[in-house]
């Protein structure tokens, strides 16, 4: 295969030279024309193509960029002036149009950039550019699977003429753009660009993982040049209309805000606030700290240029969601002091005194009773404090200001039934500020209408209509009495909705539902497991089975396993984090261990390996694996079992197969292994808690046997285990010793048999010592069995490594 690819690229390569020779130095119409056409054939993508994929992909990713280069530098070629009009269009303007357009947007705006002859030429190229929806085609290729070879260098660069195009042509004309590239222009379909890009990617997250980081950061440079007024009036509407009834269409829209980076985050969410920000970012402000700077500090007290509509908006999306009604609380502690602040009253203008003033009527309006009684001692604090500090101002407004502002508080709060009542002219201002403590349904857009008539009128029609002409009044009555009423409950299809389900559902049936689809889910939709991987590890992990759900053990031990598998390094970071927290029952410390090692055989797989859809539903329809806790003779299996695999493997040299636990070997091991000997108040794994010891030494074997094919991780997870086993090695408990030897078995075969003699040389012999005593005088049989077996691999190591002639003072 390598000899096939070499041959291709050196073909390749030969015609590419000769074509570029023949247009940079032959004056035959003919020849060049010919050159054209070869160049054009490994454009073509259609089934009528002659040239090979291979080849196709090759001209693509080595030779594409170096072609359009040579024809910008040979634009004034004699050549090109004797091509008749539709020649030139098929064969010079195509080459520009079909392939890779991240490459021909860099070499067409570096041609412009420069003192180039034939600019006309190049900018009517540009423009069919971008009318042909290249610019939709370059956003898409960075969101699929197959994204361009990519570096930050050259990111930044395309990102940086993408979002100053229009800038880049004024510069060059400095008279006198053209339409397209004027910035009213070019930004809206630049916008509509980004919404086609993000469409095809809804449809892509129905079969595989997209990734929205280029188009975010595409988002984020346009905003922060100044030009998110253009783009968002495009992009917002359509976000906001495509995500009210779409759930991928909304976690679209939250993973495209999620990355936009930090420094480009105020400019694009300053422009969103308007929209329904619920379905376009989601709980963003949770997870993102500058965020949650921008909206409820600097949003609510710094900037005051808002209307009372973006006001509302804000306000309103903290106070929809369960999680975000906590930063609810935050503003209005936040706003009441800066309203309540007598230095604020007397130097910050009237128009941001208004401003706050309204914000904390919106929030105080938006509490809920619970919450107005948590905050009641603050608030009537700022009440009095407030009140006092407007009445004394001398500017009539701030007067007035602190009278309206200290009726609604008292009349939220009904201090004993008492409320204050004040004499003042009422004006627009104060009606607003009186109006603000009404609640007001969410201000969203209607759905836009279908073929110029609104949905709803159509739907009322057709009921009518149907009600009409399927009168039931002449039908006779069926008997019903013996029917009974069929459960509604149905699992959930959504990860977030599973989550949900399992966190606050009082309903055993959908617990139970939820429960049972969490690993099916968790494997089909890895793109949104990886959002929200440690929060449902936590949830499963403390999940206690007061349902009495059949084969709770085994469904919640195969979710855990599967968001390991999915997204092993923040979850085992949190599982390795737990094991050694307090209050933690020995039975959730054990659940732990299980999980970290069967996710661990799972990633050791080779990944050639491909899953069985047919097996997978077939094991789904036989119900959930056995739980590895409810057999009394898992132990004994697990380690027979090990010791003849290891045997077997032995007796043949196999080849290393690539598998995903390799990278990762270090994250499962390590930090396991990190707080051994810090006894708890709950815990002591080297004290009184023996089952767990037995365990926690078997599993830190089986992960060291897993990374036999690591041989650098393998050689330092080798020292570190027997430097721990070492000095449990005389435990008094059998299961604890068989762990031991397990693990020390474990070592010497995952361990390259040089590293085992050049790091642990100083202790092979006095292990040997060990071993061959355990071996004879035991009292268990399986600990007997096992330091035998220790000891065949030891000196088979040992020789393996004198009988290599590479082998360097190692006889000794």
């Amino acid at each position: 295969m390598h000899m096939e690819s070499s041959v291709t690229d050196s073909e390749v390569r030969l015609t590419v030279a000769r074509c570029l020779r023949s247009l940079s130095s032959s004056s035959d119409t003919e020849d060049t024309v010919a050159a054209l056409q070869t160049l054009q054939s490994y454009l073509n993508d259609g089934p009528e193509s002659e040239t090979p994929a291979a080849q196709r992909a090759e001209f693509r990713r080595a030779h594409y960029t170096r072609t359009l280069q040579c024809l910008v530098s040979n634009i004034q070629a004699d050549w090109v002036h004797s091509l008749k009009a539709a020649q030139r269009v098929e064969l010079w303007d195509a080459l520009f149009l079909k392939g890779p357009p991240e490459q021909a947007l860099l070499v067409l705006m570096q041609a412009v950039q420069e003192p180039t002859a034939g600019l006309d030429r190049l900018l009517a190229v540009t423009e069919q550019f971008l009318q042909r929806g290249r610019l939709t085609e370059l956003l898409w290729s960075y969101c699929s699977d197959a994204a361009p070879p990519d570096s930050p260098q050259f990111r930044e660069t395309l990102l940086g003429r993408i979002s100053a195009l229009p800038d880049i042509v004024a510069n060059k004309l400095q008279r006198g753009s053209r339409g397209l590239f004027l910035p009213q222009q070019y930004y809206p379909l630049l916008a509509a660009g980004m919404v086609a890009a993000l469409e095809r990617t809804c449809q892509a997250l129905r079969g595989q993982d997209c990734s929205l980081t280029f188009v975010a950061q595409t988002l984020g440079k346009v905003c922060i040049q100044g030009h998110s007024g253009l783009v968002l009036a495009v992009l917002a509407p359509r976000l906001s209309a495509a995500s009210r009834s779409d759930m991928v269409w909304q976690r679209v829209c939250w993973k495209l805000v999620e990355n936009v980076p930090q420094r480009w985050m105020e400019s694009v969410l300053t422009e969103l606030l308007p929209e329904a920000l619920g379905r376009i970012i989601g709980n963003l402000v949770l997870t993102n700290k500058k965020a949650q700077f921008v909206i409820i500090h600097k949003i609510l007290l710094l900037q005051y240029k808002y209307e009372t509509r973006v006001l509302r908006s804000v306000l309103g999306y903290l106070a929809a969601d369960r999680e975000r009604r906590p930063l609810l609380l935050q503003v209005v502690r936040s706003v009441s002091q800066a309203w309540a602040n007598p230095s604020a009253v007397k130097h910050t203008p009237l128009e941001q005194q208004l401003y706050v003033s309204k914000a904390l009527l919106l929030s105080v309006s938006l509490l809920k009773d619970a919450e107005r009684q948590e905050l009641r001692s603050e608030l009537l604090q700022c009440m009095l404090g407030g009140m006092q500090s407007h009445l004394d101002s001398g500017v009539p407004r701030i007067r007035r200001m602190g009278m309206v502002v200290g009726e609604c508080l008292s009349s939220c709060m009904d201090i004993s039934g008492a409320r204050l009542k004040f004499e003042y002219d009422q004006d627009e201002e104060t009606r607003e500020l009186l109006s603000l403590m009404t609640p007001v349904a969410c201000d969203e857009p209607e759905p836009e209408p279908v073929n110029g008539y609104e949905s709803n009128t159509l739907y009322a029609s057709l009921s009518l209509f149907c009600l009409v002409l399927f009168s039931d009044d002449e039908l006779t009555p069926y008997d019903m009495s013996a029917d009974q009423e069929i459960n509604q409950a149905s699992p959930p299809r959504y990860l977030r909705d599973c989550l949900e389900s399992l966190v606050s559902s009082e309903d055993p049936l959908r617990v139970e539902l939820s429960l049972r689809v969490c690993e099916s889910l968790v494997r089909r939709n890895v793109f949104a497991a990886r959002e929200i991987s440690v929060q449902m590890s936590k949830v499963l992990l403390h999940m206690e089975n007061k349902y009495n759900i059949g084969g709770f053990p085994g469904l919640r031990h195969a979710a855990m396993v599967a968001l390991t598998a999915t997204d092993c390094i923040p979850v085992t970071q949190y599982l390795t984090t737990e094991f050694y927290s307090l209050n933690y029952s020995l039975r959730q410390r054990l659940d732990i261990l299980e999980v970290l090692a069967a996710a661990a055989q799972e990633l050791s797989r080779p990944i050639t390996e491909r899953r069985d859809p047919a097996r997978d539903a077939e094991a789904a329809s036989a119900g959930p694996a056995p739980y590895p806790g409810d057999s009394p003779e898992h132990w004994r299996q697990v380690v027979e079992k090990r010791i003849r695999s290891k045997t077997k493997v032995l007796s043949k040299v196999q080849k290393a197969s690539p598998n995903r636990y390799a990278a990762v070997a270090g994250h499962f091991f390590f930090p396991l292994l990190r707080n051994y000997d810090k006894p708890q108040v709950t815990f002591d794994l080297l004290g009184s808690d023996q089952l767990v010891l037995g365990r926690f030494i078997h599993t830190l074997g089986l992960l060291m046997h897993l990374a036999v094919n690591a041989p650098v991780i393998a050689s330092q997870m080798g020292c570190a285990l027997l430097d721990f086993v070492w000095t449990v090695r005389y435990h008094s408990d059998q299961m604890v010793r068989r762990g031991v030897l397990f693990s020390v078995c474990s070592v010497f075969v995952s361990m390259p048999s040089q590293s085992l003699l050049l790091d642990l040389s100083e202790r092979l012999f006095e292990t040997r010592a060990w071993l061959a005593d355990v071996a004879e005088a035991d009292p268990d049989a399986d600990c007997r069995s096992l330091a035998v077996q220790s000891l065949v691999l030891l000196d088979k190591s040992v020789k393996k490594q004198l009988e290599d002639p590479q082998a360097v003072g190692l006889e000794s």
